[in-house]
């Protein structure tokens, strides 16, 4: 077998077999096939794609690469849960602990942020002394001990997929929908759980811009999960306005904290009971998403979520006390407003340009290795469907400087767009599609 030949298939159109997959991926993996002849292959998927089988074939050429987490017994009842990021989105802040309270082990393994997406990794390790760095025996004793644990992927868990994202990074080949859920999907299976839960993004502030995108790729991972023996639902959610109105690391943690005590924003609680249900109902805790969300409510309400993630900080080694008193979260010693340009009514507020006004205060990263700063970001004071004044404050900038704040409340001006009336109300829940 030649890679040249398996190009030169793909190229013309032609379906892979799971052995010429296979074979191509240990070749890559094993340094049998250079980073060129990989590169002229992810190229040919972009352009001809691949069918449901090519793709779950390559999940799991991608998940054999390396190690894969055994989470013995508690397996059959684990319910995984990825989103596909987005500003604002501290969903994982909040759901680890609150299905974990009701009896749902949760073993979550979540990644850094890159450009205008935070990562659940960086807002964690804004808690003073928390460790995402947790051994397999770790993750899995703890999951066994308290019911969750969130940490970072090791380098033996599917180094495939690092790989080819660094290739496809710099060959313009990233937002291809078989990559991007092969991708995914094989980290979630090499977690183990035996049911899977998805947040896939659509909207401005989203990797999928359109519905219809977003759509596309949920039917190719639960087509994916299917085909692996999970139970696989996916949950299309908007982002085009930030989820919540925290965005940044520290900031986001103390909003988390809020909403757990049932205190947080409307759109942010909303949404994480509603997937919240549906993990309950693939964990086999509810006959439905809508009777899982009803417990899940019920578990807010009595306290027991908060006191879940306070043990998952104490876990692992982070300062509990945050959850009674978030004023020990990293704090910005410069706070800005941002003033309405114009009386109105806040017809829409761009997530991606205020992502983007976040990375540049330091809250995210323009490149892999870059430190973020836990303390900067944006705080959100008037939101969608809002009447407004003029001068009132839309927004609060958190900066290290008088000279990033300024620069960053243009930005996050420029977001708002403000009109004579109130925009029609769009559901945050776009559709779900499930195995």
């Amino acid at each position: 077998m030649r890679a040249y030949d398996l190009i030169q298939k793909k190229r013309d159109g032609a379906a892979l077999s799971a052995g010429e997959i296979a074979w191509l991926v240990d070749g890559f993996v094993g340094g049998l096939v250079p980073d060129y002849q990989m590169a002229a292959f992810l190229m040919a998927v972009y352009f001809r794609g691949m069918t449901p089988e090519e793709t779950a074939a390559l999940t799991w050429a991608m998940v054999r690469s390396g190690e894969t987490l055994d989470l013995g017994p508690l397996a059959r009842d684990a319910v995984d849960k990825h989103s596909s990021g987005g500003v604002g989105d501290k969903t994982s802040l909040v759901l680890v602990p609150l299905v974990a309270s009701a009896g749902v082990p949760v073993p979550k393994l979540s990644g850094r942020g890159l450009g205008h997406t935070g990562g659940t990794l960086d807002k964690l390790e804004a808690i003073p002394g928390f460790s995402t760095a947790l051994s397999e025996a770790a993750f899995v004793e703890q999951i066994g001990r308290i019911g969750c644990a969130i940490a970072g992927q090791s380098a033996a868990l599917v180094p495939a997929d690092a790989r080819l994202y660094a290739l496809r990074d710099v060959t313009a080949t990233v937002d291809s929908v078989p990559l991007i859920a092969s991708s995914i999907m094989s980290k979630k299976l090499a977690v183990g759980s035996s049911a899977i839960l998805l947040d896939v993004k659509c909207g401005r502030g989203a990797f999928m811009k359109t519905e219809a995108d977003a759509r596309i790729l949920a039917e190719a991972m639960v087509a994916i999960g299917r085909a692996a023996g999970r139970r696989t639902a996916a949950v299309i959610s908007a982002m085009d306005h930030p989820l919540g109105r925290a965005v940044g690391n520290a900031l986001e943690v103390a909003e988390a904290i809020a909403t757990l005590r049932g205190e947080g924003p409307q759109d942010l609680e909303g949404l994480c009971l509603a997937l919240g249900g549906w993990m309950l109902m693939l964990g086999g805790r509810s006959a439905s998403p809508e009777e899982g969300s009803e417990e899940l409510l019920r578990r807010l309400r009595s306290g027991d979520a908060l006191r879940k993630f306070e043990a998952l900080i104490r876990a692992q080694g982070g300062d509990p006390r945050v959850v009674e008193d978030p004023e020990r979260l990293p704090s910005a010693p410069c706070r800005l407003p941002v003033p309405a340009p114009a009386s109105g009514v806040v017809a829409g507020i761009d997530a991606e340009a205020i992502g983007l006004a976040a990375m540049q205060l330091g809250a995210g990263r323009a490149r892999k290795g870059e430190a973020v700063d836990p303390a900067v970001g944006v705080v959100i004071k008037r939101s969608a469907g809002v009447v407004v004044k003029a001068r009132e404050h839309l927004a609060t900038i958190h900066a290290r400087s008088e000279e990033a704040g300024l620069a960053a409340a243009r930005q996050v001006a420029a977001a708002f767009a403000i009109a004579e009336s109130a925009p029609a109300e769009v559901p945050v829940i776009r559709g779900v599609i499930r195995w």
